[in-house]
């Protein structure tokens, strides 16, 4: 009989849940702070494609707040969706 092994709980991604654009998994802003850490990791040294990544969901938000009926102020936009880039950019030239 073969070995029973425990399993374990995969950590559930912080994914964007359309159209309030929140974490999925946290409920708070996406991108939240994990989702944010995931994505440098995942983007790499690639930070153009990052920030063009970022911008693109930024501009899916925004359509998405107006097909609700509300009207997205752009600073508060860029900031959480642009306005951390570099700062983990500065970050991981100190470390």
């Amino acid at each position: 009989m073969p070995e029973k092994r425990p399993m374990t709980a995969r950590p559930r991604p912080h994914l964007p849940m359309r159209p309030a654009w929140l974490c999925r998994n946290c409920a708070a802003p996406w991108p939240c702070g994990p989702a944010q850490l995931d994505l440098v990791t995942e983007f790499n040294g690639h930070s153009i494609a990052l920030a063009f990544y970022l911008a693109s969901s930024m501009q899916r938000a925004v359509n998405d707040m107006y097909g609700l009926g509300g009207r997205p102020d752009p600073t508060v936009r860029h900031t959480r969706f642009l306005g951390w880039l570099s700062l983990a950019r500065r970050s991981r030239r100190a470390g």
